[in-house]
């Protein structure tokens, strides 16, 4: 039988540290994420600001990132884990990956969403002398809120499946609580609730994400 009355401080503890990892990541690299993307797509030979050489810095930095399996990426980086936050165990040191790598991906899916803008709606913002600032954040932006919302909101399970896979290196969290009370003592019960709870999470999630999409596909 699964002792609850034991086991529930620990399970809300790992809520707690999920939502602390997914929370922080979010909020970083959905700034730092969201900056890259700007960059790729103003830095384009055809761009508001045409830099090729940056561009292909930048590309080439997303490209070798990105496919790279995030359990790999954690033990890769390890030395600079080490080097900014001091320690590669425990919630807090797993940020130091989760964001580097979530800035990397949101990046790429920040710049495919502008590339789809109607280039004449900047050729029409171009001819009201509006300036390339101007027009990349008060034009192109706000045309693609839908997409980039959808695109977050993606990113967001995939943060919840990264702070998963961090118990694995001691970052805590629920999957280190699924992993050691539940896979690794054959207490399946455990390992169901764990999944449920990160199943609401994600719908709940997606159901926002949905939500404030098709506000502004309405505006």
């Amino acid at each position: 039988m699964t002792d609850w009355s034991v086991l529930g401080p620990q399970l809300w503890l790992s809520l707690a540290q999920t939502v602390y990892m997914v929370f922080w990541t979010m909020v970083i690299a959905g700034l730092l994420g969201l900056a890259l993307g700007l960059g790729l797509h103003a830095t384009r030979r055809d761009g508001l600001f045409p830099q090729p050489v940056v561009f292909g810095l930048l590309n080439v930095a997303v490209n070798i990132v990105r496919p790279i399996p995030f359990i790999i990426f954690i033990t890769a980086v390890g030395p600079l884990t080490l080097a900014v936050m001091g320690t590669t165990v425990g919630t807090r040191s797993v940020l130091f990956p989760m964001v580097a790598m979530a800035t990397f991906v949101i990046g790429r899916i920040v710049e495919q969403n502008l590339l789809s803008v109607d280039p004449a709606a900047v050729e029409a913002a171009r001819a009201s002398g509006a300036g390339r600032l101007r027009i990349l954040l008060g034009v192109v932006v706000p045309e693609t809120l839908a997409p980039l919302v959808l695109g977050y909101t993606f990113i967001f399970i995939a943060v919840v499946d990264m702070s998963a896979m961090a118990g694995y290196v001691g970052g805590g969290g629920l999957g280190d609580f699924a992993i050691s009370y539940g896979y690794q003592q054959f207490n399946w019960p455990v390992t169901l609730v764990t999944v449920v709870i990160i199943i609401v999470i994600v719908q709940a999630a997606q159901g926002v994400g949905n939500l404030l999409a098709r506000r502004f596909l309405r505006r």
